[in-house]
């Protein structure tokens, strides 16, 4: 049974149990030293080019496993050992250049740096701008734009190369969307992980220890179903599974009732996207919903019935990691672990979530579950702002970093009919968040089947219904 779709993940997740086995032996003294052996036993390298090298690579997904640099508190950082395979080609005539007599690609360049030497095409460096032009002008897709996997994902432009050919992360620009971490074919973008912050806190026994799972987590774990899952997180020692999607209900109607009082709005759901307009489009940042995201909202309703609760997010968002540490989240938020990391917890601790007796969770309506998807806030915001008569809204969905950036530039201009904008940097939305164990238009349809099963159907009696159940 594959439970990741990467060999990357694979490896994250191979050192990830090994830590977690260390702890709870209480064998960190040795860490760096057996597990890199363990992961990598050799004599021969079967990752990298040799042995010595796929064990300090592994040494350094260890010490981000533990928490990280102190001096680097960014969440996504880059292991240099680890990124030194990539070509950085840029714009360049391939061999299946025919030295055709229209030469296309030369007429098409605006900067005069394609010449035609023996018959081939040849790109002046010094010259080009990379416009691609000649890319489309080529008859016979000779001509080939070669980015690095890490660069092309970034959406915010925050990747760059050094002078020895190394990625590197502008902190000030990154929004922490985790693309990279994803895309990097030899896993050199790497997430931090408060994986042992959040053993910790399950080990302490000092309070009762929530977990709030996202919507996206339906679809994820495919081999076992939702019902079995949520025990299996019990068995590691929480107290309570509560959905995230019950947060989200309570966002809707703050949300809707925002629009209805200014009548132009951004959603507040995406940490990435919030974070993309505050430094992007700064001018813009005052459409952005004033209410909290459904993560924050679902501890704080936990915390309000249980003060001396502790609450642990587990979804497949990087920029989480960055959001419960903010000074608006770290009341109600605890710890962020990502669904790989959840995986690694269940086989460290040899729970096998196939033998599982099932534990219901219904804490949701239709509408918070389907936050997980591209469109589930808009559609859940139209519905509570057409109960109320108004007929004026008119929202758009902004599925990935693409779309958001255009729409973004759009409403700088004034000139928009759209009144309401869901941004979600994801494509496709949180079920294809960069810590997912699975990215695939398959999960839309777990995550509609899963909202559609909700009890609540109204979004208002989530949250009534959860604080009652606390009273009995």
């Amino acid at each position: 049974m594959r439970k990741f779709e990467t060999d990357v993940q694979k490896l994250k997740y191979d050192i990830l149990v090994q830590v977690i086995k260390a702890y709870d032996q209480n064998k960190f003294d040795t860490i760096y030293h057996d597990i890199p052996k363990i992961v990598s036993p050799g004599p021969v390298p079967t990752m990298r080019c040799c042995i010595f090298k796929e064990r300090a690579i592994a040494q350094e997904r260890i010490k981000l496993i533990m928490g990280g640099n102190k001096e680097k508190s960014h969440v996504i950082q880059m292991i240099d050992i680890a990124c030194d395979e990539c070509p950085v080609g840029g714009i360049f005539v391939t061999p299946s250049c025919r030295g055709c007599l229209s030469h296309k690609c030369r007429d098409a360049c605006p900067k005069g740096a394609i010449s035609i030497v023996e018959r081939k095409a040849i790109i002046d460096k010094n010259k080009c701008i990379e416009c691609g032009l000649c890319i489309k002008a080529c008859p016979y897709h000779a001509i080939i734009n070669q980015v690095r996997p890490c660069i092309e994902s970034c959406g915010a432009k925050a990747i760059t190369m050094t002078n020895l050919r190394k990625a590197t992360i502008d902190d000030q620009k990154c929004i922490v969307c985790g693309n990279c971490v994803y895309k990097c074919p030899f896993g050199a973008c790497v997430d931090r992980s408060f994986i042992i912050n959040a053993i910790k806190l399950l080990q302490a026994k000092e309070s009762n220890v929530y977990a709030v799972v996202a919507p996206s987590i339906v679809g994820q774990f495919h081999y076992v179903t939702i019902e079995q899952l949520i025990s299996g997180i019990k068995k590691l020692g929480f107290t309570r599974v509560v959905e995230v999607a019950l947060g989200a209900d309570s966002i809707l109607q703050e949300e809707a009732n925002e629009w209805l009082e200014k009548g132009l709005l951004t959603s507040s759901c995406c940490p990435s996207f919030k974070f993309f307009v505050r430094k992007n489009f700064p001018q813009l940042a005052k459409y952005i919903s004033k209410s909290s995201s459904p993560m924050v909202a679902t501890g704080k309703l936990i915390k309000q019935s249980d003060p001396n609760a502790k609450v642990i997010f587990i979804g497949p968002c990087a920029s989480k990691k960055t959001e419960f540490q903010l000074p608006e989240a770290r009341p109600y938020i605890d710890c962020v672990i990502s669904f790989e990391e959840l995986q690694a917890l269940f086989d460290a601790r040899e729970i096998h979530l196939t033998n599982i007796e099932p534990t219901k969770l219904e804490d949701a309506s239709f509408y918070g579950r389907i936050f997980a998807r591209s469109g589930g806030i808009l559609t859940g915001v139209k519905n509570l702002v057409e109960k109320t008569g108004n007929k004026k809204f008119n929202g758009v969905a902004m599925n990935g970093i693409k779309e958001c950036e255009n729409w973004m530039k759009a409403l700088s201009t004034n000139k928009l009919v759209q009144n309401f904008f869901e941004g979600m940097v994801c494509q496709g939305g949180c079920l294809n968040g960069p810590l997912g164990l699975r990215h695939n238009s398959q999960i839309l349809g777990d995550v509609d089947k899963f909202g559609k099963a909700a009890i609540h159907k109204d979004p208002n009696d989530s949250a009534k219904a959860f604080v009652n159940n606390f009273k009995k």
